[in-house]
């Protein structure tokens, strides 16, 4: 999981509207919903600041843990919901794919496994 998967918009949740209470620091490890029936645990890099508070959009890197389970899954411009337990607190819009596994085929259909 040291490699990134992909490159993303992250934004938070703001307080008041249900998302975390204190900022992020680059390294968080929330859960994502890659898809309807997958959520995962990524790493957070952000490129241009050490923290994200709630409220704030950054760009930066999200490497997954075991992307062998649910390939074929996303693609430029797909929103994936960032969560901490059951709680939202932010969403990543991807707008690069590094690891070719998780890139949604060209005929639009995910991997039969996924």
């Amino acid at each position: 999981m040291n490699e990134a998967d992909v490159e993303a918009v992250i934004t938070f949740i703001r307080t008041e509207d249900g998302g975390r209470r204190g900022r992020a620091a680059s390294g968080y490890r929330p859960a994502h919903l890659v898809n309807d029936h997958y959520l995962t645990t990524g790493v957070h890099h952000y490129y241009d600041r050490e923290f994200l508070a709630p409220g704030e959009s950054t760009l930066g890197t999200i490497a997954f843990i075991t992307p062998e389970y649910y390939p074929h899954c996303l693609w430029v411009g797909k929103t994936i919901k960032i969560q901490e337990g059951a709680n939202l607190v932010g969403y990543a819009e991807i707008t690069r794919i590094f690891n070719p596994l998780l890139l949604m085929q060209a005929d639009g259909a995910a991997d039969a496994e996924a």
